[in-house]
């Protein structure tokens, strides 16, 4: 939290590492609504959920004709985060053949729609996440070692659940009030299942005692 803090104010690209569940979107809004730029989109792109063959566009946009289907020009995310922050949640999913107009991007702060001759310029943040090994990725030739690089200015690791034990009854108790707001009840954890919610070790992390929570209530 104190390097997010610091890396806040300034315009380093970050990468956030974690695994799934650790709240890697969360820090990257935190570092996000902390800056200057808070007052200027926050765009999330999720790289693992949009097909390869619609990924081009959704980041870059295209131009009306550029193919079958393309029926008007159309704004990509990196546009749309313009001033702003753009959020590349699983990084690591990312196709080898867009990572070099997306490197292209982040360093000329140009890249052009599909289909387009214009040059689109941009004053884009970025901000990566993703939870698997990337070293071991650009080893295999599977991810490009100069983005990597590019996206790794400032590095954040969030730990596990099971390794930072201390955040849990705070989480718990936070959840368990949230949900009670939700469904309008007044639930409370006996000292025996709060025990029981604490000696587990969550590897599915803050979005597994999230849900486990909302099931309880």
């Amino acid at each position: 939290m104190k390097l997010a803090a610091k890396t806040a104010d300034n315009n380093f690209n970050v990468l956030i590492r974690g695994e799934s569940g650790t709240g890697k979107e969360l820090i990257a809004e935190a570092i996000h609504y902390s800056s200057e730029r808070a007052t200027q989109p926050f765009i999330r792109v999720n790289c693992a959920a949009i097909p390869e063959n619609l990924l081009e566009s959704e980041m870059f946009g295209h131009v009306k004709g550029a193919y079958t289907g393309a029926i008007k020009t159309k704004i990509g995310k990196f546009e749309l985060a313009d001033k702003g922050t753009l959020f590349l949640d699983e990084i690591g999913e990312l196709p080898y053949s867009l990572q070099v107009k997306l490197l292209t991007a982040i360093q000329e702060h140009t890249f052009f729609r599909v289909g387009g001759f214009e040059p689109v310029y941009v004053d884009v943040r970025i901000i990566a996440a993703t939870n698997k090994n990337l070293e071991e990725m650009v080893a295999k030739g599977q991810f490009r070692q100069d983005l990597y690089y590019r996206l790794n200015v400032v590095p954040i690791e969030i730990p596990p659940l099971r390794k930072r034990k201390e955040d849990l009854p705070a989480l718990i108790l936070h959840f368990l009030k949230v949900f009670n707001e939700k469904y309008e009840q007044n639930r409370s954890l006996s000292s025996e299942v709060f025990r029981l919610l604490l000696n587990y070790d969550w590897p599915g992390n803050v979005r597994e005692v999230e849900n486990m929570m909302e099931r309880l209530v």
